[in-house]
């Protein structure tokens, strides 16, 4: 028997609530580390591994995400990963020591990493092809906006209330989006069982090297890289780990992640460029923050209502942009959006140490009107030409590759910032003449501040190069025909303002 149809907005609601949930508990737990690591008697180093565990967990669950959705059909699958979610957020908050509660973030990680590529696929397929830029708008709200409001949440309930409630705040989100899931989101016909059963050795092979991998990115710097034996081992893993399993998986007739999705130009070069978003995201959200709190002086909820402005940027241009794109070619828009994110970015690197919120207020604002600018065209054209059959892999792959571009990003900014310090600091310290009436203590502290300036200005000029670089490629990201057919018909007022879902 035929589902009955549902509104495209109770759809979107009900994948948006656990999406959302997911994403601002990633965000908000990095803001409470020190104050957890002080309550439970551990080190913040110990503590770190709250946030990584959640991380490699999420990594291995996202490839397989189309692979979940099919064996266990789309419905259980969300509704099963949103009750993993809430059930550990709430374990969580119970943790009466550091190891307990990496082990619950673990088991929160495995459910968590199927939230966001599962509700990027459902919101694809529910949305016909000229009203998909609205849907990827209303999706990147969430994807983009959601980890600005963590840690300003963070700050508040660590600020105003015991450090167990980031986590049960899940609960009643999570038991709403639970019900409202088995309410409204509808199970799609053309899903078929996997065949050929689970393939334990292919799944050993994924999630030895992406835990690998994301672990070397992850600690490498803290670790002083190719000087542990740890990050050294770990990288040989992870290399002949997914090396064996990509060749795996191009011989085998029933893969468990299908690679096949790379055989449209357009999905590939769109992720090279979501990577390299990725890159800008997680690096700039990292050395952001640390220069806020670092050189301005500022608190974890002051930095959030500095980045504040940014994130409602976001938001306002991606609606905006949603409705551009039945009008504007997608490539000019996201090149605006790469031209305007590197721009703010090498803006940023005018900062000194008398910066104060005025001058970071411009740059961030248009850094989040370019980030609204740059996912919706690029998500929306470059998920286009997959069959609707194979958007759930596509978008667990995609959503993989952004993490770990982002990982790179962070490991690649960290390991920078620490170099160039060093290398400023030894260039002023030499040019340094003592003055009469200042402590060497106080001149140590001015030259180590000045030395921290010119290695983050450093950091925001190379992100910024990086965006020009890639900038060519958009040109190469093209919408399918079926699609720039649709968006036509749209914009000529040839489509419904909403469909229903199947």
């Amino acid at each position: 028997m035929r589902e009955r149809k549902t509104s495209p907005f109770l759809i979107s609601l009900t994948v948006m609530l656990g999406m959302i949930m997911a994403i601002i508990d990633a965000t908000i737990v990095n803001v409470a580390l020190p104050t957890v690591a002080g309550n439970l008697g551990a080190s913040v180093d110990d503590a770190a591994w709250i946030a990584t565990g959640y991380i490699l967990a999420s990594v291995i669950t996202m490839p397989l995400n189309g692979w979940l959705t099919a064996y266990f059909g789309r419905k259980r699958f969300y509704a099963g990963c949103i009750l993993i979610f809430t059930v550990s957020s709430v374990l969580c908050g119970t943790a009466t020591n550091i190891w307990q509660l990496v082990f619950y973030r673990v088991i929160q990680g495995f459910g968590g990493g199927a939230l966001q590529p599962t509700a990027q696929a459902i919101m694809f397929e529910t949305f016909p092809p000229a009203q998909r830029g609205s849907a990827m708008a209303i999706f990147g709200l969430g994807a983009m906006v959601g980890p600005a409001l963590g840690p300003i949440m963070g700050g508040y309930i660590i600020d105003n209330a015991s450090w167990p409630l980031i986590f049960y705040i899940n609960l009643p989100i999570g038991l709403a989006a639970f019900l409202m899931t088995n309410a409204f989101l509808p199970n799609p016909h053309y899903l078929n069982k996997p065949k050929g059963g689970i393939d334990w050795l292919g799944l050993g092979l994924l999630s030895t090297g992406l835990a690998s991998l994301q672990y070397v990115l992850e600690r490498g710097q803290h670790d002083d890289w190719w000087s542990s034996d740890a990050i050294v081992i770990l990288s040989v893993v992870a290399a002949i780990a997914l090396t064996w399993f990509v060749v795996k998986t191009i011989r085998d007739r029933h893969p468990l992640v299908d690679l096949r999705v790379f055989r449209f130009r357009t999905f590939t070069i769109g992720n090279i460029l979501m990577t390299i978003v990725g890159f800008g995201l997680f690096g700039t959200s990292l050395i952001m923050p640390l220069f806020f709190q670092t050189i301005m002086g500022m608190t974890a909820f002051d930095t959030g209502m500095a980045l504040l402005p940014g994130a409602i940027a976001t938001a306002i241009c991606m609606v905006v942009v949603g409705r551009l794109m039945n009008r504007i070619d997608p490539r000019l828009l996201a090149g605006l959006g790469m031209v305007l994110f590197a721009w703010s970015c090498w803006a940023l690197g005018n900062l000194n140490e008398q910066a104060g919120v005025g001058d970071v207020f411009m740059p961030r604002l248009i850094q989040g009107f370019a980030m609204g600018l740059l996912f919706v065209p690029l998500t929306t054209v470059m998920l286009g030409a997959i069959p609707r059959e194979e958007l759930a892999g596509a978008t667990g792959v995609s959503l993989l590759l952004r993490q770990l571009g982002g990982s790179l990003g962070i490991a690649a900014l960290t390991t920078l910032l620490a170099r160039e310090t060093a290398i400023a600091w030894n260039v002023l310290a030499s040019g340094v003449v003592n003055a009469r009436g200042q402590s060497t203590g106080m001149l140590t502290q001015l030259v180590a501040q000045s030395a921290s300036v010119i290695a983050y200005d450093y950091l925001f000029r190379i992100c910024a190069i990086v965006f020009i670089v890639a900038l060519p490629l958009v040109y190469f990201v093209r919408p399918a025909r079926s699609e720039r057919a649709a968006t036509k018909a749209a914009a000529a007022g040839g489509m419904p303002a909403m469909a229903m879902a199947e």
